[in-house]
């Protein structure tokens, strides 16, 4: 493995420790709303590197979990889904990570802000989309007041991704302003 690649791999274990550090910034409110700060660094590296490293550093995220004891467990199956699949899908903010690199390249502030909508909002939705999953299979005899599980994980998990997501997009939106250089993949 080429010193290059070592690095790229280290620097993703690195955003998937900020990750778990931003994660313990306290955001949630009631038993089912947050705003998960972890996919702020995660996106930016998702910019950076691409898929296959960002999906690598979201695994890394969710696998953080276990070890710090932030496991809400009712199966493994749940488990699998919520801190594996889920937390690993976050990569996908990176299917735009080359035409973003271009744009950057060329100063094109108009493609960057799209780009970046457009990649941050496919992390989140690949992520939600797998804790709706559970939220309809695992959570919804817990839903509140009796509500259909269906709807009950789509307000939930559809809030806090849309929240999620909305954070995430503007602090990338500011930091593609201020320092884009952290949008670049370093030599």
């Amino acid at each position: 493995m080429s010193n290059i690649r070592l690095n790229v791999w280290i620097e993703g274990t690195i955003v998937a420790a900020l990750a778990m550090a931003f994660s313990f910034i306290p955001t949630t409110i009631g038993s089912s709303f947050s705003i998960s700060l972890g996919c702020i660094p995660l996106t930016v590296y998702a910019f950076r590197r691409g898929v296959k490293p960002t999906l690598f550093s979201g695994l890394v995220w969710g696998l953080l979990h276990f070890l710090t004891g932030q496991v809400y467990y009712l199966s493994v199956s749940q488990v699998l889904i919520e801190y594996l699949i889920a937390f690993t899908c976050i990569g996908f903010a990176g299917v735009v990570s080359e035409k973003l690199q271009v744009a950057l390249a060329q100063n094109n502030g108009h493609q960057v802000t799209k780009l970046i909508i457009q990649g941050t909002f496919s992390g989140i939705l690949a992520r939600y989309f797998w804790h709706f999953v559970a939220g309809v299979i695992f959570w919804g005899s817990y839903a509140l007041w009796g509500m259909n599980p269906w709807i009950f994980s789509l307000v939930m998990n559809g809030a806090s991704g849309l929240a999620t997501g909305v954070v995430t997009l503007i602090v990338v939106l500011v930091i593609s302003k201020k320092w884009p250089q952290l949008l670049r993949p370093s030599k």
